[in-house]
């Protein structure tokens, strides 16, 4: 190769790696076009009885996604019919004036195409007043209107936050729940 070619290859490589890494970004206006469907990863509320507690964790949106997860929470108590979800989402706080969303939803959907896995499970016995205790902290979760994708709050904040409220969850959150850390500071 010339001296020419490697000066040229050299001034185009970082161009050629920043194009790729853009290329990889997505707008918001993408979570329509992608899967919301269910991973499959959660029973059936219509044919499990027993009340059932998760911890899912899914790439981070976009190229956040390469080095960060999303958590949430997903909850159905004994005899119900459908799940309860409990996150936070960045977006929402410039929308709705709260990142905080407590809803009905499916609890182990993809999110941004990206297929989540569960972190943590509880079932049966007991799970019931988890939820309930899980639902109590995350109304009252400090940071509704704030949101930072590092250090925090975040996501990850949040579901480390109901971690830290419910000890009984025994959570453990992944290195890549980046800002968990920061529901510390509420201590």
């Amino acid at each position: 190769m010339t001296p020419t070619r490697k000066r040229a290859l050299k001034l185009l490589l970082p161009l050629i790696i920043l194009t790729i890494a853009l290329s990889n970004c997505s707008s918001h206006s993408d979570w329509h076009s992608a899967s919301r469907e269910s991973a499959g990863l959660a029973p059936d509320p219509a044919t499990t009885q027993e009340a059932v507690l998760q911890v899912y964790g899914a790439p981070a949106w976009s190229w956040r996604g390469w080095f960060a997860i999303h958590t949430w929470l997903a909850a159905k108590p004994s005899g119900a019919d459908h799940y309860r979800v409990y996150e936070v989402i960045g977006w929402r706080l410039h929308r709705n004036g709260s990142a905080l969303r407590i809803a009905q939803d499916l609890p182990d959907r993809y999110w941004y195409g990206k297929k989540p896995r569960l972190l943590k499970e509880q079932r049966g016995a007991g799970v019931d007043r988890l939820i309930a205790a899980v639902d109590h902290a995350a109304r009252d979760y400090p940071w509704p209107q704030e949101y930072s994708a590092f250090p925090g709050p975040n996501s990850n904040t949040f579901t480390a936050w109901i971690g830290n409220r419910v000890p009984e969850l025994q959570l453990d959150l992944p290195f890549s729940a980046i800002g968990s850390g920061y529901a510390d500071r509420a201590d």
